[in-house]
């Protein structure tokens, strides 16, 4: 053995009897991580941060409570340094790892491989203040080779990527704290503003208001039937002596006025007259023109595109979709998923590429292999895509991922496996038929190989389904060929506002516009939903009145902060603090302490803002009455006549008829809609703030309050009946005492749809149950059911307590691997194998925590 080889075994002996303490953020990265590293490492879990800005006044040290900026968290009188406080649910945490340190020879700090992740390490080190030398290890997926690159090829923490982390938290928090006071001054208590969330508010307020400005237009055209032999196929009249017919898109949407005067404009007489004239006569065929072309897979996800097309294919939120991909990245499934690059590794192009050939054939591989680039604005971390982790990437049906999280993941391996194959060869087809003085046109699509679109269609779920969906047929015809008009409909169309956003597409704009970071989309729309500035209808996003009175303060008075560009240029300032371009101090300075800073000029408008008008909307329409934001929500006023406005009803969608019918029913006071036969009190249809409801008998003052129950939005009110209001005032009803505790079951209808509530638990019904008829054994079959958490999966059915018949499984939670026995949790102890457990085992750990009691 050579002297370089002896000591490079030496070197590798003593590595491996040094005890390694790496500190993860989660118990689930955790545990995948014990997969991969030996035995003198030991893994443990900060829980994600363990130290912040101060949350409350009372996390405030008193040394420095009585100090003005002391309320931002934030010295802004000696270089902006930040207070920093241990949260009390994490003093445990932080305890733990400081005794777990002491029997340590060496600190791994493997926190994700972004500046948040950085940002947890650096205060890992300033808290635990390590003795030992300290390592920062990064992967961007929890894998044996990616594991072993990242131990070969440790670095120091990046001072710069922290200070980057840190002065986006300095500033969130500057704006924050320093706007909301001033907007609880001016509109109402308990309102805020954000650097980047109140940007996302605007452009959703911004197409609330195109909204309001909208003119509906009306027009009219003829859909025709053409018939050649058993063939049929549609077509639609484009012209008229030459001159193309307007349609949708050719009205100003704010006029309603057409774009274009020389457009022929099709009202209903001229439309029927055509129909009429037209009816059972022949065409001609002018020409039928076709053209090949081809259609290119989608990139690979980064994480606004996995948000979009999660929200579009599988109806998730953001906030969710990365609370999944989360799991998934942690269960070393996929690759980190917080990136704005879809750049593949070598790897994993070859993985992909060799499933495409296993699956689909050689025919299905693109050329040669594909590789993709950023477009979005100041793309950052220096990620791959995501994509399934790995060198060989886990079939779907291979995992043991069931519900969301396999549709998920589903969605990432298929993306990225079709990012691989051929283009799919498409034909169009168009159409021209000559009808006397009218033209139709017909369009149509053949695929000629569907390549890429045989694994992945972008929102469609069931790709061969799609392929079918994707295509017209028309028959084969020759110009100068006779065709008979077998049907003609004359149609009536109205212009439609402009949509309002859905979580998939204000990510898209977010990103386009720069504005935030792939890690701060879902908390974008997460703050501005959890605040009651936007709410949901169906999937759009729309805008309350106090969401719009908060932007229109704002626009007002502090412009450049909703202005997306501003916000784009202040993302590229600190991706400039990130890469050592911009020094972090001069900017805070400028920013908050200038002569035109933030501190400047909330001062200086708190003189001059109105509060009135503040609380006061401009709409933009002639309503005859003021819409204004007051304590408990909106309302409408009109001469000494005031009412709450409805929550669900869209600020777009006010009209004056509305707002009549409101102060109308508020004048006139509820009316009974019969009697309660039980008690003899009367019903009532009432209006709230957050929607209609119904209630039984009157508020009187020193009275308990009526009984109340909401309406639900899918129940029109013409369609309330006596019957239904009772109904809905039925609940929660009581089904009975449970037999061995004696405590009573309750049924409810709740935000998230009916429940069962029973000594503090909370059961979903089942589609089939009826809140309104459920009875007490049913109830009793759903809560013997095990709950299984959104972060919970069964493992194994082991069987049944031979005694009480409860079913007896294995689970695997948050924290680990337990057992349950009907509704009893139990931790498994260190020594046993969680795979070897039998039922005997289960029962004797119930036993010994049944005598401990």
């Amino acid at each position: 053995m050579s002297t370089v080889e002896k000591k490079a075994a030496s070197k590798s002996s003593s590595d491996s009897n040094l005890k390694k303490l790496v500190i993860v953020e989660s118990p689930t990265k955790a545990k995948t991580l014990r997969k991969f590293l030996s035995k003198n490492f030991v893994i443990e879990a900060s829980m994600g941060h363990i130290r912040d800005l101060p949350q409350t006044a009372a996390d405030i040290p008193a040394a420095v409570k009585k100090e003005e900026w002391s309320r931002l968290g934030v010295n802004v009188k000696n270089d902006f340094d930040p207070i920093y406080v241990i949260p009390k649910n994490k003093s445990k945490i932080v305890s733990d790892l400081k005794k777990k340190l002491k029997d340590a020879d060496e600190l791994y700090l493997a926190t994700d491989e972004d500046r948040e992740g950085e940002s947890i390490s650096w205060h890992l080190m300033e808290i635990l203040k390590p003795k030992i030398p300290v390592k920062r290890m990064v992967f961007h997926e929890i894998t044996k080779s990616a594991i072993e690159k990242a131990l070969d090829n440790t670095r120091h923490v990046d001072e710069k990527l922290v200070r980057a982390q840190e002065t986006r938290r300095i500033l969130d928090r500057l704006v924050g704290y320093t706007l909301s006071p001033l907007i609880w001054k001016k509109i109402a208590y308990g309102l805020s503003a954000g650097r980047v969330q109140s940007v996302g508010l605007r452009l959703i307020v911004d197409r609330e208001r195109a909204r309001m400005r909208f003119v509906k237009s009306s027009y009219w055209d003829l859909e025709a039937q053409w018939s050649v032999g058993s063939d049929s196929f549609p077509g639609r009249l484009t012209e008229i002596s030459s001159k193309r017919l307007a349609q949708g898109k050719d009205f100003n949407e704010d006029t309603g006025d057409l774009k274009d005067k020389s457009l022929l404009l099709l009202d209903e007489k001229a439309a029927q007259k055509y129909q009429s004239n037209w009816a059972g006569k022949k065409g001609t065929v002018l020409s039928q023109e076709e053209k090949a072309f081809n259609s290119h897979p989608s990139a690979p996800f980064i994480t606004s595109t996995l948000q979009q097309e999660a929200n579009r294919k599988l109806g998730f939120g953001s906030r969710e979709t990365m609370r999944i991909a989360q799991r998934l990245y942690e269960e070393g499934l996929i690759t980190y998923m917080r990136t704005d690059s879809p750049n593949l590794s070598q790897e994993a192009i070859k993985a992909a590429r060799t499933l495409v050939e296993d699956l689909y054939g050689k025919d299905y591989l693109s050329e040669s292999p594909r590789q993709y680039t950023s477009k979005s604005k100041g793309a950052q971390e220096a990620h791959e895509a995501i994509r399934p982790s790995g060198a060989a990437f886990t079939h779907p049906k291979d995992t043991p991922l069931a519900g969301r999280e396999l549709a998920l993941y589903e969605l990432i391996w298929k993306r990225t496996v079709a990012s691989q194959m051929a283009e799919a060869r498409k034909m169009s087809v168009v159409l021209k038929i000559q009808l006397e003085e009218g033209l139709f046109q017909s369009n149509g699509t053949r695929i000629l190989f569907p390549g890429f679109l045989r694994a992945y269609v972008e929102g469609n779920d069931d790709p061969e389904a799609s392929l079918s969906d994707q295509e017209t047929l028309l028959p084969n015809l020759k110009a100068g060929q006779s065709i008979t008009l077998k049907d003609l409909k004359a149609l009536s169309h109205e212009t439609k506002p402009p949509a309002r956003f859905t979580e998939a597409s204000i990510i898209r704009v977010l990103e386009k516009e720069g504005i935030g970071r792939p890690s701060t989309y879902a908390s974008i729309i997460d703050t501005i939903l959890s605040r009651g500035y936007v709410i949901k209808q169906g999937n759009a996003l729309m805008p309350t009145y106090t969401g719009i009175a908060v932007i229109q303060l704002l626009e007002q008075h502090f412009s450049s902060l909703v202005d997306p560009g501003f916000t784009a240029s202040m993302e590229e300032s600190l991706d400039g603090i990130a890469s050592g371009e911009v020094e972090w101090l001069p900017y805070l300075k400028k920013f908050y302490l200038g002569k035109s800073g933030l501190q400047a000029q909330v001062e200086e408008k708190d003189k001059v803002i109105d509060p009135e008008a503040s609380r006061t909307l401009i709409i933009d329409k002639k309503l005859g009455a003021s819409i204004k934001i007051g304590r408990f929500g909106p309302y409408v006023e009109k001469g000494e006549l005031s009412a709450s406005i409805p929550v669900d009803l869209a600020p777009a969608d006010i009209s004056e008829e509305k707002i009549n019918e409101i102060l109308q029913r508020a004048k006139d006071g509820p009316q009974s809609m019969g009697k309660d036969p039980k008690t003899g009190l009367d019903i009532y249809a009432l209006q709230g703030r957050f929607g209609p409801y119904v209630q039984l008998g009157e508020m009187k003052e020193g009275e308990e309050k009526p009984r109340r129950a909401s309406i639900p939005k899918e129940l029109p009110a013409h369609e309330l009946t006596l019957e239904k209001a009772l109904e809905l005032l039925s609940l929660p009803r009581e089904l009975g005492l449970h037999p061995e505790s004696q405590k009573p079951i309750m049924a409810n209808l709740g935000r998230f749809g009916p429940y069962l509530m029973y000594d503090g638990e909370f059961r979903s019904l089942k589609k089939d149950d009826n809140v309104y008829k459920i009875d007490l054994a049913r109830a009793l079959e759903i809560l013997a059911e095990p709950k299984v958490g959104r972060s919970t999966k069964i493992l194994k059915e082991l069987g049944q307590d031979p005694k009480t018949k409860k079913k007896i499984q294995l689970l695997q939670g948050r924290f680990g691997v337990y057992a349950k026995i009907g509704m009893m949790n139990l931790s498994l102890p260190k020594g046993l194998d969680a795979e070897k457990a039998t039922i005997e085992d289960i029962l004797k750990i119930r036993d010994e925590k049944k005598s401990k009691k």
